[in-house]
């Protein structure tokens, strides 16, 4: 076990314990924001044959070579092409076929033009114009070629992805099921939102919080309930959580007070204990642990503190866990909006927002970064790092960190 450690440490260490959850097949029409279990690759031509970008003409482009508006050149219609269909003759010299946007180019036509362009009856067309072969003409696999990746395994599927799988004919898509995610809270403080709330007592934040955290990334949350300061019945959820989740997460009891008994009870449940605390702010007090091959993270009851460490140190296991195959969060630098006036003995990680300003990105953090302060983290996308041993950091101090 480590005692403690840095933050950097604290992510490879969680990282190394977690392989991705199994594999499933879902609908197509259940695919959104899943990820992709295995590569997939084009088996077809997308569009599978040369159609018209426009509602007009398809037409032999030496046949209008030396059109203009003092020479214009009359072509007689073969027929009317609707999208769906296919032309029942070739276009030969001296004719052009009317056709619909995203109908098959005829045999013999090598451009097509729009019918904005021209003067035209029902049985012929004129023009005032050259035109060159290919005009118009979208090409078979132009959007995407037999053979070619489309994605790789560990991509999150979004509406292009989705659509493209459509137009293969992919109708049921492998991808990795969603982690079930345990959520415990302790503390004999905390009552439910729905609850009166006693003399001395508080709502029970951090069931709410992580919840739409783990839900954004993909996963089933279960929450296992709620416990007083109690290492047995901690423990017991504990084994409950390790039976029936991909992960389980805990929140308060992690510190070293005389009432900060989770540790004990990750390890009265079974779980070997990896590390406690790591060296930043806010975050630091915190317990991981492993029981058989299901993390178990104990952190702080503070809910800033608690989403600040699961973000820079957990959020890759979870990635990972999913199936994803870029798990870190995204490096950013960023100007601060506003100075920071604590010392940083510890790296701090600031929450806020990233802006985009006259082509300056900048970072707005709430002026409040206190480890109670929830609200805080409305709207949180980024979080910035002061290195360990700082002071006071200027607004206009440009420094890096990572969105989530």
């Amino acid at each position: 076990m480590l005692k403690s450690g840095t933050w950097e440490e604290a992510r490879a260490l969680l990282l190394s314990a977690v392989r991705p959850v199994e594999k499933e097949n879902v609908p197509l029409d259940a695919c959104a924001s899943r990820v992709l279990a295995m590569d997939l690759k084009a088996e077809e031509d997308v569009p599978p044959f040369d159609r018209s970008a426009y509602d007009g003409y398809a037409l032999r482009a030496a046949d209008v070579m030396h059109a203009s508006p003092e020479m214009p050149v009359t072509l007689q219609l073969t027929e009317t092409i609707p999208a769906g269909h296919v032309a029942t003759r070739p276009v030969l010299p001296g004719m052009a076929a009317h056709l619909m946007t995203g109908a098959a180019i005829p045999e013999g036509a090598d451009c097509v033009i729009n019918f904005e362009r021209t003067r035209f009856t029902d049985a012929e067309v004129t023009l005032t114009c050259p035109l060159r072969a290919g005009d118009n003409i979208v090409r078979r696999g132009e959007d995407v070629q037999a053979g070619r990746l489309l994605a790789a395994s560990g991509t999150r599927i979004d509406a292009g992805l989705a659509g493209t799988l459509a137009a293969q004919g992919i109708v049921q898509v492998p991808v990795y099921r969603q982690p079930v995610i345990g959520l415990i809270a302790t503390g004999s403080e905390i009552t439910e939102p729905d609850e009166p709330v006693r003399a001395g007592g508080i709502r029970n934040t951090n069931r709410a919080s992580f919840t739409a955290l783990l839900q954004r990334e993909g996963c089933q949350v279960r929450y296992l309930g709620l416990c007083g300061d109690d290492a047995g019945a901690i423990a017991e959820k504990i084994r409950t959580g390790v039976r029936a989740c991909d992960m389980v997460i805990l929140t308060g009891g992690v510190s070293v007070g005389d009432w900060d008994v989770t540790p004990e009870a990750m390890e009265q449940a079974g779980a070997q204990i990896l590390m406690r605390g790591v060296d930043m702010k806010p975050g630091m007090a915190c317990a991981y642990a492993l029981a058989g091959n299901t993390l178990v993270l104990g952190l702080s009851g503070n809910p800033a503190s608690a989403l600040t460490n699961f973000c820079v140190c957990a959020l890759p296991a979870l990635r990972t866990l999913c199936g994803l195959r870029e798990t870190e969060p995204r490096p950013v630098t960023a100007v601060l909006v506003r100075a920071f006036r604590k010392k940083s003995p510890s790296d701090r990680f600031l929450r806020g927002r990233l802006l985009l300003e006259d082509g300056c990105v900048r970072f707005d953090a709430s002026a409040d970064q206190g480890n109670i302060v929830l609200s805080s983290t409305i709207g949180c996308d980024t979080f910035l790092r002061i290195p360990a041993g700082s002071g006071a950091v200027e607004a206009g101090t440009q420094l890096k960190g990572f969105m989530v």
